[in-house]
């Protein structure tokens, strides 16, 4: 067995996959999760596509709680910070996201900064690194996106707070831990758990015909296996401490996403939209819709990134997005998710 490693909201979406990633290379995985009853629901996902859960344990841990944390580092090497919330539909306010996201984030890194761990790697948002005006350049490690901008959205603001807390706080710190975060774009892909859908639901939604219309809306596909691969990857490569890696692939707008899935899926993909709608429509209705209010400073604007650092210093190599976007719309459509 290798190193022990601490994955932190082990039901999650990504830290599905990292849990996946650590098992498969021999490494022992301890995944924090909210209520230890859905231990055994992790472990029989895991094992049902073929992974060996013998060196998989738990602990119980919350991020808006300061208990469980201490114990679920004892005897662990490195941490993969990977929890963050989401919120509900209708129910991303800045006071669900941004304190358990900071504040959580701090938690973990108090616990590990005592416990001695050597790194955390920890998972951001292309979105931390994104100009904050609309002039034409991609997003870069050494842009912070400003949190103070009109209309920015609460998930945005949470990851910007919390990722620059953690750097602040790993600032202030006389150890030997490091900090390393991954900045990904949307991310995509197959799932482990059916019932953790997460950012998939934009292929999910598509493949149900909604909405009707398309709006003027993209972004940068990050592969949810290629992510896991490079929080791994950050664990170990000698450059990675101290750094922020942006990981993803290509940029496509939301009619680019359905004709890729069209052309994929065939018959499986009818209902997947094909009009567009007007931006003006789309502002109208974002008026009455929170889930779109989010979503109007983007319209019509391309979130492109610059991987290069991480191509040069963690090998990343991304999947084709036509692969991501398959893969995803396969997934949903055997787990009878679409």
């Amino acid at each position: 067995m290798k190193a022990r490693i601490l994955v932190t909201g082990g039901t999650g979406y990504v830290a599905s996959w990292c849990i996946a990633g650590l098992l498969s290379q021999g490494h022992a995985v301890r995944a924090t999760l909210r209520s230890l009853d859905k231990a055994d629901r992790v472990r029989s996902a895991l094992e049902k596509v073929g992974h060996d859960v013998a060196g998989l344990s738990f602990a119980e841990a919350d991020l808006t709680d300061d208990s469980g944390w201490a114990d679920a580092m004892t005897g662990c090497e490195h941490v993969l910070h990977v929890a963050s919330p989401l919120g509900h539909s209708g129910q991303q306010t800045r006071e669900a996201l941004v304190p358990p996201a900071r504040d959580g984030t701090l938690r973990v890194l108090k616990a590990a900064t005592t416990a001695g761990v050597k790194r955390i790697v920890m998972t951001s948002a292309a979105a931390t690194a994104r100009p904050s005006s609309r002039e034409d350049r991609p997003a870069r490690e050494t842009v912070w996106a400003d949190p103070d901008i009109p209309d920015l959205d609460p998930y945005r603001l949470s990851k910007i707070l919390a990722e620059r807390a953690a750097w602040d706080f790993m600032a202030r710190q006389s150890g030997t831990t490091s900090l390393t975060t991954i900045l990904p774009g949307a991310v995509l892909g197959p799932l482990l758990f059916a019932d953790t859908v997460g950012s998939v639901q934009v292929v999910q939604r598509m493949l149900k015909g909604q909405p009707p219309a398309l709006p003027n809306l993209g972004f940068t596909v990050t592969d949810v296996r290629d992510l896991a691969d490079m929080h791994i990857r950050a664990l170990v490569a000698p450059q990675a401490p101290g750094e922020r890696f942006l990981v993803g692939g290509q940029f496509l707008w939301m009619r680019e996403i359905a004709d890729i899935l069209r052309d994929g899926l065939g018959s499986d993909a009818k209902r997947v939209p094909g009009r567009r709608m007007p931006d003006s429509v789309f502002r109208l209705l974002a008026l009455f819709i929170s889930d779109l209010r989010m979503f109007r400073a983007d319209l019509g604007r391309r979130n492109d990134m610059d991987t290069s650092k991480a191509e040069r210093m963690l090998g990343f190599s991304p999947r084709p997005a036509e692969v991501t976007l398959n893969d995803c719309a396969r997934n949903l459509i055997a787990l009878g998710l679409a």
